[in-house]
């Protein structure tokens, strides 16, 4: 039987998880081409979220077409340039000689080498001459707008870990020559995201980069507890097996409705379960899933200088008041100014962050480890 619950994986079908609001925002954004700028910690659904966005507006809106790039190992200009072209091709047709036909027609000046694997029109491979990108990438980053409005067509390119951009060579200038293209656009629009939220937000929220108000800002937050519950009573109900609501809460509360690890809980527990899923068998799914994490968890917090680990130690047992002479004494945290400076590079680290002025550790199994076996405030 296969498991109900995913992780590590785009959520569809069945798998996907409410998030009726941000779908409809999207749906409606794409449709009407509106730039969307999609935030989030990491693990919480943002890919999935694109994914059935973008399945729905192509039902009710046929001159959509996607481009999905994912710039997870982009790392130059060049690279950028070049998954952008190959996506935007694939984009435009299934058919090979279509493909080949737009190819010469709108980058024949850059003397393009396509290739294809056979029957697998999916691994299409571009080959740029560089030399030649470089002297003009504006037909590079106007190619999409040229071929939608000679279909018209409206384009959607979607960029996964757009924020490795900010890691090019003269990123900023890059930046500027994006924004200046791409603002112009009329059939064609953008919807960026990435895992490094702190990075994303630097180049969307700061009013000193070129991306600063782009487009319209989705803040993606958790699903809530009562969606889990009746996510995860269905699904075991779906496979002829029960959980209760208390227990389906227990595991929500559990993975503090982290998605990505409230599926895993409920899988763990799920596979545990022969009938009828009760507390000690999430407890023991619990154990499970910290000791297979320990190892990640030990190689994370040794990476970490005294006065970080310090800090955490701090907010785990409750202290609100970082600054104050007693808890710096306490903690043996040096000055305010030193606080400041932890809070930042663990937000940096992807460690903590804050939400509604409020301060929490990112991933809640961490916290977990962190609390029972690190620290040990709890059993």
């Amino acid at each position: 039987m296969e498991t109900p619950f995913t992780y590590g994986r785009l959520a569809v079908l069945n798998n996907f998880t409410n998030r009726k609001k941000e779908v409809q925002q999207l749906t409606e954004n794409f449709s009407m081409l509106v730039n969307t700028v999609l935030i989030s910690p990491r693990r919480w659904g943002k890919s999935s979220l694109v994914e059935k966005a973008t399945g729905e507006a192509a039902k009710k809106d046929k001159q959509l077409r996607f481009c999905m790039i994912d710039a997870f190992n982009v790392r130059t200009e060049e690279q950028f340039y070049q998954q952008l072209a190959t996506g935007v091709l694939k984009a435009s047709s299934s058919r090979l000689e279509v493909i080949a036909e737009t190819a010469k027609a709108f980058m024949g000046k850059f003397i393009p080498r396509l290739s294809f694997s056979p029957g697998n029109q999916q691994e299409l491979a571009l080959s740029l001459d560089w030399k030649e990108v470089k002297k003009q990438p504006d037909d590079i980053l106007n190619m999409a707008e040229k071929i939608a409005a000679k279909n018209n067509w409206k384009f959607i390119i979607c960029i996964d870990e757009f924020q490795n951009i900010a890691s090019f060579n003269h990123q900023l200038a890059f930046q500027k020559k994006l924004r200046a293209n791409w603002q112009k656009h009329q059939h064609v629009a953008y919807c960026l995201f990435g895992s490094k939220r702190h990075m994303l937000m630097d180049v969307f929220t700061n009013a000193s980069m070129p991306f600063y108000k782009f487009g319209d800002l989705m803040f993606l937050e958790k699903i809530t507890k009562e969606d889990w519950i009746k996510f995860i009573i269905k699904r075991f109900k779906d496979t002829g097996k029960e959980i209760s609501k208390d227990n389906a809460a227990y595991i929500a509360g559990l993975a503090d409705c982290h998605p990505y690890y409230v599926q895993q809980l409920a899988q763990q527990s799920w596979l545990r379960t022969k009938q009828d899923c009760n507390e000690a068998i999430i407890n023991d799914a619990l154990e499970g899933l910290i000791n297979q994490l320990s190892l990640l968890f030990q190689t994370k917090t040794e990476e970490l200088t005294t006065l970080q680990i310090n800090f955490l130690k701090a907010m785990l047992e409750g202290i609100n008041q970082f600054s104050s002479k007693e808890t710096l004494e306490k903690y043996d945290l040096g000055t305010s100014g030193n606080v400041v400076k932890l809070k930042k590079t663990l937000v940096n680290k992807e460690i903590i962050d804050f939400r509604k002025n409020a301060i929490f550790l990112l991933d809640p199994m961490y916290k977990n480890w962190l609390e029972t076996r690190y620290f040990k405030l709890k059993r």
